[in-house]
């Protein structure tokens, strides 16, 4: 789930006002973006690229994609999801949020039997700076994305954003930007997120956004304690929150003894990891590592 820049990719609602500004911005910033799917505007084009009727139209005529963008609403991305995959995309980068849960569960089965990867939903995005993004993250803000050896993973995009900001003014740079996405059921969780930042070459160390309700940061904690790599720290948001307040992420859902930051933070801190108070105790935690910096 980490972008590069050779790969090519599909805007799925690329006419509408979000899906063209932010086609524009990716452009801009390196993002190979070959066409756009939009079926009442198929044969017209947009932001320099070809729009086509569907993902499957695009593959048909020729138009090779390696991710797609779902810039959809809720009641469409099942159907979204399911004409990527179906045209073979084996990424699918999912922004909607509010999708019905059962049509979740039917993308997330679809991506399974088809050997695919659905990120999201209800994600901000992927970045690796200097090269490309994916989605809404502002990566060509300078003052908070820079090329460096930090990978961060986040359920929010809001707090993934700050995180990173926070990390550039300590003088870091990052290596990947992973943005898992907020609802209850997600393609990639924060274990398949670490696993991949463990194993990528420009990653020398990994900070973890997460917040209460599930338990992702303590399945990811397990596998923390065993990398080649170390997780530096974590950030677990709601953490004073009062029990039975309903959280602003459909994910963030406790139940019982089960997604409370008491657990997360026991799990994490016993896998060695340093569960932050706030996000600007990052800059201090990254220069106790030992990496280097900028």
């Amino acid at each position: 789930m980490i972008i590069r820049n050779h790969e090519k990719l599909l805007v799925q609602g690329i006419t509408g006002k979000q899906g063209s500004f932010w086609t524009d911005r990716m452009q801009a910033y390196g993002t190979q973006v070959v066409g756009g799917v939009n079926p009442k505007k198929a044969g017209t084009e947009c932001c320099g690229v070809p729009v086509f009727a569907s993902a499957q139209d695009a593959a048909s005529k020729g138009c090779e994609f390696d991710v797609s963008v779902l810039f959809i609403p809720p009641l469409g991305a099942k159907a979204a999801a399911s004409d990527a995959i179906a045209a073979g995309c084996k990424k699918v980068v999912c922004l909607t949020e509010h999708i019905p849960v059962r049509d979740v569960m039917y993308m997330m089965a679809e991506a399974r039997d088809n050997d695919a990867r659905i990120v999201g939903p209800n994600t901000a995005g992927l970045v690796t700076p200097g090269e490309c993004f994916v989605g809404f993250m502002p990566a060509f803000e300078s003052s908070i994305f820079q090329p460096g050896n930090i990978g961060i993973i986040s359920r929010s995009g809001s707090l993934g954003t700050l995180m990173c900001l926070n990390t550039v003014q300590a003088g870091f740079g990052q290596s990947a930007f992973v943005g898992i996405g907020g609802d209850p059921i997600i393609g990639t969780t924060t274990l398949d997120a670490l696993t991949a930042l463990d194993n990528d070459s420009k990653t020398e160390g990994v900070v973890i956004v997460g917040e209460i309700g599930g338990s992702m940061e303590e399945a990811a904690a397990e596998y923390a304690a065993t990398m080649k790599k170390p997780v530096i720290a974590a950030f677990i948001a709601g953490g004073s929150s009062p029990p039975g307040k309903k959280m602003g992420h459909a994910g963030a859902i406790v139940m019982g003894n089960r997604g409370t930051y008491q657990s997360k933070q026991k799990a994490l801190e016993k896998a060695g990891v340093e569960v932050l108070k706030t996000p600007s105790d990052i800059g201090a935690a990254l220069k106790a590592s030992g990496l280097s910096g900028l």
